[in-house]
């Protein structure tokens, strides 16, 4: 694997269409499955680890716990472990993940507004292969 490239002022250049370029990975972090409903749940406020397993619907515990660990490496989550008995853990998003949320949040919208057309065309497509 080669070394990250710069430009003229030195600064990293981030390719996410590099096989070895880490954009790629912190791209999965945020757009997979269990990433983004995660931003997008966090939204409106802080969660406790439950509670936002509870709003992302169909999450594993194992995978909301490594998808917030990720998030939180990457600087979009931030994880508030408070000292009281039981243990309460809340979860947040940084600025960086209040910005990456709201454009993800764009992205569900469209997708919601866009299913009539989206089923139709699923449909037409069975249709067609099923016909061959």
């Amino acid at each position: 694997m080669s070394g990250p490239e710069f430009d003229e002022h030195g600064r990293v250049l981030f390719d996410v269409f590099a096989r070895n370029c880490s954009s790629r990975a912190t791209l999965e972090h945020v757009t997979g499955r269990w990433g983004i409903l995660a931003l997008a749940a966090l939204r409106d406020g802080s969660l406790r680890f439950n509670a936002l397993r509870r709003r992302v619907d169909g999450v594993s515990e194992k995978m909301l716990a490594q998808t917030l660990q990720a998030l939180e490496r990457d600087g979009f989550v931030h994880r508030d472990a408070q000292a009281t008995i039981p243990p309460r853990v809340d979860y947040s998003l940084t600025p960086l993940g209040e910005a990456t949320s709201k454009r993800l949040f764009e992205l569900i919208e469209f997708v919601e507004e866009h299913m009539v057309e989206v089923t139709a065309n699923q449909a037409a497509y069975d249709t067609a292969k099923a016909e061959k």
